[in-house]
């Protein structure tokens, strides 16, 4: 059926002709995106026109206009529809009784509305006091009616908008930058709101109102596809949902990207973050651009005062460096810059611009972008060093890197980035895409560069170290090869490459040691050792894992695992520097943890003592320590199923378990028999520590079999909140090969919950192996522990002992 047939149905059949046809439009699968909402406007026009003729018989002097959206002629298949009844206000009760005879035909098949009933000059009052009123009324498009009165309309609204721009500009800006603080960034978010996250739709409704006020226009290019792109999404999401939704939530990207005839959900987020990008440089410049105007403006009538009415003077032009200049804000070409002759210009124009904290000229990227030959490879030194410039300028880096990069300049300067480039994460510890945390992680390198003797080799490392993701496999193996690859190609000599690469390889090392393995275990330190290699790039590997994890987001990192990442980095140092790490020994208990073992035995119960651990606080700081956690030691009579017990409490208690040290204490001469040390650290999830004794009455009463830990944790299980439509990946569990030589390392990958160790806990014991020491780490809702086990002889298991253990602790996790 054709859009006239389906529109000459909807005006025969009335409501039901007009909800069939419309139907019939959004079923239609050869039909999407521009043309389909363009007809859905048409069909819903000439349906409103239909209604209007009807009820406006004998009525003069009023019209139906289409505003919004709608106004633009963009409707998707949910898109409210926003009208304004338009009358002189000659005849106030027949304009109602119209209103009444349009209004209720569109609640009564369920769509939206959004409508007004007002004067030309109510219409101007309201738009004067509510911007929004106001925007909307930009797109006013006449529907059926008086025609005069509608475009009398639009011309004064039009004219109120420019005449009152320099005020209400400012506004809407402001009210965009509120937004954005709400909403976040689109092209960053795994559930973006596609309106109203910056970088959306709202924005880009606002970048079409700044350009209608003729003070300020934004860059076009691209702009145009990548609303549209917007647009296309939001109409998938509404057909696959059924409901007016902006927000593209995690559950249903698949079917919206299957809707559009995506290859899956990565590329739909993908398509998105990459439009949103547009949108969001596009409204960076155009409101650089308002305020360059509008300070201008300010500026003028005092300089024509001063100037005695003479010409305007010509913009002040600084150098600062060879072929670019700084001229009101912004940095721009000299005019005696030749770009199509100097390929460093981009590296140059763009370091200086960063080191200056001022933002590149929209003309000056362009321009260097048609014109800038490529660099030579290797590139020539003074590349290199305005690379490293650019990479160490902070915080500036970040927008004058998204500059060269909405113009392809970073792609032609390293073609590997165009693998990354947008490139979702799909892990909640992480809070950006690859591209934008490489970026993040050379602002936070920037601020260790006084550590390091080699601050350039920090700085690309920090840029290169995510680029395997791109690739298929371990991104770290994967972006050893590029690293080499693009390391060579900017000039760096062998030793250096080789430097990078292993920086690359290495970046997750530290941090992943120094959670999940036992430091005290000359094993792990020397594996750490031979894999770094030298004390340089030591140095360097621990200002990367530190700058890394900071641009990661707030799970990453913190006093605990720096402090962690600090101590082994201290032992692998006094490796390399030639000094072997003595064979461990059981330390000789403290007089404390005697005496907890003494009393532990004498009532036959469990004994404990909480213990605060604090970090002192830097140097070049003042303030009070910062909290590490607290050491809780608790010491038991020697009994089976002590660690899943002890775990199960804490849980209870909602604290969480850092790391834990499990040991059997032979009490004083003439006192037969053992108890069980347990060391742990442990932190508060919110409020404060419980107290001791509530800890040991409920130790007392699980130990015993009063408490039922187990149904507890499984009520609190029950009651966790978890996010609609995630569902985590399941648990895996490992054997690390030749992690230690004192004991069986078992790796467990699971989603965190309340009652974990718990559960860990209880299936090791079931099966028939101890514990000598766990380290827990938690990435946000995923925790990885390491758990070092032994036979009941107190060796590590043997091979497919060791496996069959894992496979079964899996299983149980699993279930």
């Amino acid at each position: 059926m054709t859009s006239t047939d389906m529109r000459t149905e909807a005006e025969d059949s009335g409501p039901s002709g007009y909800a069939a046809a419309r139907l019939r439009l959004l079923q239609e699968g050869a039909r999407s995106g521009p043309p389909r909402r363009a007809a859905l406007a048409e069909l819903t026009d000439d349906w409103l026109t239909g209604l209007f003729t009807a009820g406006s018989e004998g009525l003069r002097g009023v019209s139906l206009v289409a505003v919004g959206g709608y106004g633009r002629g963009e409707l998707s298949p949910r898109s409210d529809l926003d009208l304004l009844l338009l009358h002189d206000g000659s005849d106030s009760g027949g304009v109602a009784a119209l209103a009444d005879r349009i209004w209720y035909p569109v609640w009564d098949l369920g769509l939206a509305l959004d409508h007004s009933v007002r004067t030309p000059a109510e219409a101007r009052k309201t738009a004067a006091e509510d911007l929004k009123v106001q925007l909307g009324l930009l797109d006013a498009r006449h529907l059926a009616g008086d025609l005069g009165l509608t475009a009398g309309l639009r011309t004064a609204v039009l004219a109120d908008w420019r005449n009152l721009a320099p005020k209400r500009l400012p506004e809407l800006q402001e009210l965009c930058a509120e937004r954005a603080e709400r909403q976040g960034e689109l092209q960053y978010l795994l559930e973006p709101d596609l309106k109203e996250a910056r970088g959306g739709l709202r924005d880009a409704t606002a970048l079409r109102a700044v350009a209608a006020s003729w003070l300020a226009d934004a860059p076009r290019e691209g702009l145009s596809d990548a609303r549209r792109r917007l647009l296309d999404v939001r109409d998938a999401l509404h057909l696959t949902t059924g409901r007016a939704t902006d927000r593209l939530s995690l559950q249903e990207q698949d079917q919206v990207a299957a809707e559009l005839g995506l290859l899956d959900a990565d590329t739909l987020l993908r398509q998105v973050y990459e439009a949103a990008r547009v949108v969001s440089y596009a409204s960076d410049v155009t409101w650089r651009e308002v305020g360059r105007v509008l300070r201008s403006r300010a500026v003028r009538p005092r300089l024509r005062a001063m100037l005695g009415g003479g010409a305007k003077p010509a913009a002040e032009r600084s150098p600062l460096a060879e072929g670019v200049v700084e001229m009101d804000g912004e940095v721009v070409l000299a005019r005696a810059a030749r770009p199509e002759r100097d390929p460093v210009l981009p590296l140059r124009a763009a370091a200086a611009a960063a080191q200056a904290g001022l933002p590149l000229s929209l003309h000056a990227v362009r321009r260097m972008a048609a014109a800038a030959r490529p660099l030579p490879a290797p590139w020539p030194a003074e590349a290199r060093e305005q690379l490293v410039t650019l990479l160490g300028s902070g915080r500036p880096t970040v927008e004058v890197w998204e500059a060269l990069e909405a113009e392809g300049l970073i792609t032609r300067l390293l073609p590997d980035w165009e693998r990354v480039r947008c490139r979702p994460q799909r892990n909640a510890v992480h809070i950006w895409t690859v591209d934008r945390h490489l970026i993040e992680t050379a602002v936070r390198a920037s601020e260790l560069t006084r550590r390091v003797g080699r601050p350039d080799l920090l700085l690309v490392a920090s840029l290169l170290h995510d680029i395997g993701k791109g690739w298929p496999g371990d991104h770290s193996v994967a972006g050893e090869i590029i690293a080499r690859d693009v390391a060579a190609r900017i000039g760096f000599d062998r030793a250096d490459v080789a430097v990078l690469a292993a920086l690359v390889r290495h970046h997750l090392l530290l941090v992943d040691t120094a959670t999940r393995r036992d430091l005290e275990d000359p094993a792990t330190v020397r594996s750490v050792a031979e894999a770094v290699g030298s004390q340089g790039t030591l140095e360097l590997l621990h200002a990367l894992t530190e700058a890394d994890a900071l641009a990661t987001g707030p799970a990453a990192w913190s006093s605990w695992r720096g402090s962690l990442v600090a101590d082994l980095v201290k032992r692998v140092s006094a490796v390399l520097a030639g000094d072997a790490p003595e064979e461990p020994e059981d330390a000789a208990p403290t007089a404390e943890q005697e005496r907890l073992a003494i009393e532990a035995f004498r009532t036959g119960g469990p004994v404990l003592a909480l213990r605060a651990q604090t970090e002192p606080p830097a140097e070049e700081t003042a303030g009070d320590p910062e909290p590490l956690g607290v050491e809780l030691l608790i010491a038991v009579p020697d009994q089976p199923g002590v660690l899943p017990v002890v775990a199960g409490v804490l849980a209870m208690h909602r604290l969480t378990v850092r790391t834990a040290e499990l040991r059997a204490l032979d009490l004083p001469d003439g006192v037969e028999g053992s108890v069980l040390l347990l060391n742990w650290r442990v932190a508060a999830e919110y409020g404060s520590l419980p107290q001791a004794a509530r800890l040991r009455a409920d130790l007392v009463r699980a130990l015993d079999g009063s408490l039922d830990i187990t149904a507890r944790l499984a009520e609190r299980d029950a009651a966790y909140p978890r996010r609609r439509g995630t569902v985590a990946p399941p648990p895996r569990v490992t054997v690390a090969s030749a992690a230690s030589r004192h004991a069986t390392v078992i790796e467990v990958r699971a989603h965190d919950a309340p009652g974990l160790l718990h559960r860990i806990g209880r299936a090791l014991e079931d099966a028939n192996v101890r514990v000598r020491s766990m380290h827990v780490s938690t990435l946000g809702a995923n925790a990885v522990d390491a758990f070092y086990v032994t036979g009941t002889k107190g060796a590590p298991l043997p091979g497919e002992e060791a496996a069959s253990v894992a496979g079964a602790l899996e299983e149980t996790l699993r279930g």
